[in-house]
């Protein structure tokens, strides 16, 4: 299959990759020509806007920051809606504002253009090594016909909904991840403030009932304060700002969203938005006056 892919960010390139990995034919796109260069070497094809992918490629992924990325992606100059054809399918992977997804996709179907909105969950190390989570919205069979192709960059595919669910789905997703990591990050502290051993302990509830994924991938980090970003702080404080404004516009309460994104907030005052979110811990770190 002749794949467009616009994007090729922490997340984005190496998902690219694999997609030449398992076969296909990729037309790729980024303002980063070093990126571009490194996918070319792999065996993509460059060329030098999104209209031009849009020109070559009957399915386009998108795999930008945010929603006023990938509208303009799509809409602004150059952009994929000046030669994307009838038949054309946009598979949005990005972290969006669901609400923006579902504006997106109406003004491409007037076009002819259909729309799945399919952001991951994983991180870089899953975007590498290919078993990244995948949430879909959009219409049933259109996920239908790409899911072989999503399956090419991931462990799992899941159709949620209409378009705009997936970006639900990834939404609840980041909340739970970052109240998980400050959770981690708070019992860390008070095992160090304590007196104990903050390694060991993560060693013996591991195994129980708070052990999580997320534990695993993130404890580690903290008590070797290595915070080389798998996902950066700047990226979930985007996830958490468009988590708030889609719980506000249908009055769900949020609480511990919004005390996290005040801790994130804090931390990028200090000059840590670019360390991966398990920097949660230099948080903690600082009021409680202590050094994991």
């Amino acid at each position: 299959m002749k794949v467009g892919f616009i994007g090729l960010g922490i997340m984005g390139k190496p998902m690219s990759k694999n997609l030449l990995k398992k076969g296909h034919e990729v037309v790729v796109f980024d303002f980063n020509k070093a990126a571009v260069e490194e996918v070319v070497a792999c065996g993509g094809v460059a060329v030098e806007s999104s209209a031009e992918v849009a020109a070559l490629c009957d399915q386009i992924i998108t795999m930008v920051p945010n929603s006023p990325h990938v509208r303009a992606v799509v809409f602004g100059e150059k952009g994929i809606a000046e030669t994307a054809k009838p038949g054309t399918t946009l598979i949005d992977m990005s972290s969006i504002d669901p609400v923006e997804s579902q504006k997106i996709g109406a003004e491409l179907e007037k076009l002819g253009v259909d729309m799945l909105d399919a952001p991951v969950s994983g991180g870089e190390p899953k975007a590498i090594d290919g078993t990244l989570s995948v949430m879909v919205g959009g219409k049933k069979e259109t996920f239908e016909k790409y899911y072989d192709l999503l399956m090419c960059m991931a462990g799992s595919v899941t159709y949620v909904g209409e378009l705009g669910a997936g970006n639900i789905a990834k939404l609840a997703n980041q909340i739970v991840v970052a109240v998980n990591i400050s959770a981690v990050a708070e019992a860390l502290s008070f095992a160090k403030k304590c007196g104990a051993d903050p390694e060991l302990v993560y060693k013996a509830i591991r195994g129980g009932l708070a052990g999580s994924t997320v534990m695993d991938a993130k404890a580690p980090m903290m008590i070797n304060h290595n915070f080389k970003p798998g996902f950066r702080i700047e990226l979930h404080i985007k996830d958490l700002n468009n988590a708030l404004n889609a719980a506000h516009a249908v009055s769900a309460p949020v609480p511990l969203t919004g005390q996290l994104m005040e801790m994130m907030q804090a931390l990028k005052c200090d000059g840590a938005e670019k360390d991966d979110h398990s920097a949660l811990l230099k948080y903690y770190e600082k009021i409680g006056n202590i050094t994991i």
